[in-house]
């Protein structure tokens, strides 16, 4: 552990962590007290048009590298969506990244959605409500929606080590970064628009699949990602603003014209940064970058600045179309992941933390806050909360109680530790032996092959053959 920083679980009273955080500059506003349901706003249930969801928390999509070859979900994957229902969390954000085609997975076990598994994610579905019931018993407060998804130059269709990429312009840091050499990469407008008519097709199977409503996904530097920062491409779908969210406007036509009924939402990095790499004794530092770095949405031209003039502009983009919900994240676990998902130990193909990851919680958490600000009418989820672990229901309280933000999303805590919403809304003790602690593994694995899940905290990958194998890969790094 970098000596540098302070573990959470070090700060053991309110007094400690307001303390450390106003010593390292990190603006987390914290209740001393967690209130339980009925009284938590936590437990307050949110109304959107006809639907309630039952309480403010949120389970985030979590991709297990563990589906079948053909797109299906396996055991390991329906375990975890169990855990998901048993959370007590009653907004599921799509539930786990599933790709619209074949080339589009990020890698060979990814979920797809086809005609030949829409019957087996329909069951993937069913499993999360039948845990949920079994724990809660009514689930009719319950919304779960499926994420929709192109993975873009980080494709990795047929093998887990080779990169198939499909990108939308030629990026000067990624592209060499990530073995791009040519134009053969780039899809064509003819590509993009059979693209969006997969999107279409995949959203009409989420609804027969019994989802209520689809995430278009538009983070994390995949392709709905990548669109936003195409300032370079030419043509339909880059350069202008109006250009750059073409991609989405035309899937979002198309699903309201043959997908009647069906609600959309959507995932947003809402501000980048450029490229990271290791530095000296591996911490990580930017990459340079000369006269002004254009490349990132949300950014303010300096590579570690935010501007938020055109998430804004996104914002009101849903607005206008009548998208009520967003999902806000940052950056790119693939090319600067401490903005994205702060942690104290970096995954494989990282680099030591530049920054106190609660650094990093306290940007997204109030930027995510201002963004809220700006469109108060949207449904808006928040997320950076995981590395807070003791103190993320004291953050996530004052957050929704002030209405920084509307739900608080958990995606790695919900790994380690799938009870933390029911524990904190029920006044149970909370399991501190459960709580993430930012270990990686959960990254680590899936980039060396291997299943996503914890393998430092739950029994199950603890115990696996997997957990071998990753603990000789990391005593090599």
């Amino acid at each position: 552990m970098p000596q540098k920083y302070r573990a959470v679980a070090q700060l053991r009273t309110a007094d400690k962590f307001r303390d450390y955080c106003q010593q390292i500059g990190a603006n987390l506003p914290i209740d001393e007290t967690v209130l339980t349901a009925p009284d938590s706003p936590l437990a307050q249930p949110y109304r959107l048009g006809d639907v309630t969801i039952g309480n403010r928390w949120c389970i985030l999509p979590m991709e297990g590298w563990d589906g079948t070859p053909d797109g299906k979900p396996s055991p390991n994957t329906i375990r975890r969506w169990r855990r998901f229902g048993i959370s007590g969390a009653k907004l599921i954000w799509g539930g786990e990244a599933v790709a619209v085609r074949h080339d589009g997975r990020a890698n060979p076990n990814q979920l797809m959605l086809t005609p030949d598994t829409v019957g087996d994610i329909a069951a993937l579905r069913e499993a999360l409500v039948q845990a949920h019931a079994e724990r809660f018993g009514s689930t009719d407060d319950l919304y779960i929606g499926l994420q929709l998804t192109h993975s873009g130059r980080f494709c990795r269709p047929n093998d887990k080590k080779r990169m198939e990429p499909q990108t939308l312009y030629r990026h000067p840091l990624l592209d060499p970064k990530f073995g791009i050499q040519d134009d053969s990469t780039l899809m064509s407008d003819d590509d993009i628009a059979r693209l969006i008519e997969d999107f279409i097709r995949a959203a009409k199977l989420a609804q027969q699949a019994g989802f209520a409503w689809v995430d278009v996904k538009h983070c994390h530097g995949y392709l709905g990602h990548e669109f936003l920062s195409a300032i370079d491409r030419p043509g339909r779908y880059g350069g202008s603003f109006e250009n750059r969210t073409r991609f989405l406007r035309e899937i979002v036509a198309g699903i309201r014209a043959e997908v009647p009924g069906l609600g959309i939402g959507v995932r947003l990095s809402a501000f980048d940064w450029i490229p990271f790499k290791p530095g000296a004794d591996q911490t990580g530092e930017p990459e340079t970058y000369p006269n002004g770095y254009p490349y990132a949405f949300g950014g303010d031209g300096s590579g570690t600045g935010i501007d938020l003039s055109e998430p804004f502009r996104f914002l009101d983009l849903l607005a206008e179309l009548d998208i009520p919900m967003v999902c806000l994240t940052a950056g790119s676990p693939y090319y600067n992941p401490h903005i994205q998902r702060p942690a104290l130990f970096p995954p494989s193909d990282g680099y030591q933390p530049p920054e106190d990851p609660l650094v990093g919680c306290a940007r997204q958490i109030n930027a995510h806050a201002t963004l809220k600000q700006h469109r108060p009418e949207l449904l808006m989820v928040g997320t950076g909360y995981s590395y807070l672990q003791e103190w993320l229901p004291h953050v996530a309280q004052y957050a929704v109680r002030t209405q920084m933000i509307d739900f608080v999303g958990i995606g790695r805590m919900a790994l380690s530790y799938p009870d933390l919403p029911a524990d904190v809304l029920e006044g149970r003790p909370l399991q501190r032996k459960q709580f993430c602690r930012t270990f990686s593994d959960c990254t680590t694995a899936p980039r060396n092959g291997l299943l996503s899940g914890c393998y430092p905290l739950d029994e199950f990958y603890k115990e696996s053959e997997e957990a071998k194998i990753l603990a000789e890969i990391k005593q090599k790094l």
